[in-house]
């Protein structure tokens, strides 16, 4: 039997142009549903590590390209993915630090043990020196230690309140508050 294409092809046109469509319209469709698919997902992982959820009692110093730009405070925020970066988080409710120290450094010191209670009040200003919290601390501390006359039988209350006052005069500056000294002397 012998089949006229030219003239079903006149009367059925659109049945003899889409079965001799070329397979190659078919794997362009499947590479760009996979590429949709792919940017859809890339978007959404750079929408997901823009958004920045700070908890409360804490703020976020905000970096970009290594240079300070703003403190996030307790929420939700966007940064731009890839360019800005979270340096510090810091707790705003008090923290502690344990000191152990000989004062005055020498064979027959006493040796001076206590807690230091701190915290943040201007995380803009405390930011710059977050790192070096427990190294100042302890430093300071030990200076007023060795400023201020221990002796076996001295008061460890008014000690850690003159101690409290040295650590706040060099951390007021730089938004930091010592709460409270708590020393005990061995």
């Amino acid at each position: 039997m012998y089949v006229n294409l030219r003239i079903l092809n006149q009367m059925y046109g659109q049945v003899v142009v889409v079965s001799q469509q070329p397979r190659h319209n078919y794997l362009f469709f499947k590479l760009m549903t996979i590429s949709l698919i792919l940017l859809f997902a890339l978007s959404a992982a750079l929408l997901a590590s823009a958004i920045r959820n700070v908890p409360a009692g804490q703020v976020y110093s905000l970096y970009r390209h290594g240079k300070f730009l703003r403190v996030l405070p307790s929420g939700t925020h966007l940064a731009w993915p890839l360019v800005d970066r979270v340096m510090h988080k810091i707790n705003l409710a008090g923290q502690t630090l344990r000191l152990e120290t000989a004062v005055p450094p020498s064979a027959n010191a006493i040796e001076v043990r206590g807690t230091v209670y701190w915290q943040v009040l201007e995380p803009e200003r405390a930011d710059a020196v977050f790192g070096q919290v427990d190294q100042l601390i302890r430093r300071g501390a030990q200076e007023a230690l060795r400023n201020e006359p221990v002796a076996a039988g001295a008061d460890r209350r008014d000690l850690g309140v003159r101690v409290k006052q040295a650590l706040n005069s060099a951390l007021r500056d730089r938004g930091m508050l010592v709460t409270r000294v708590d020393l005990e002397l061995a």
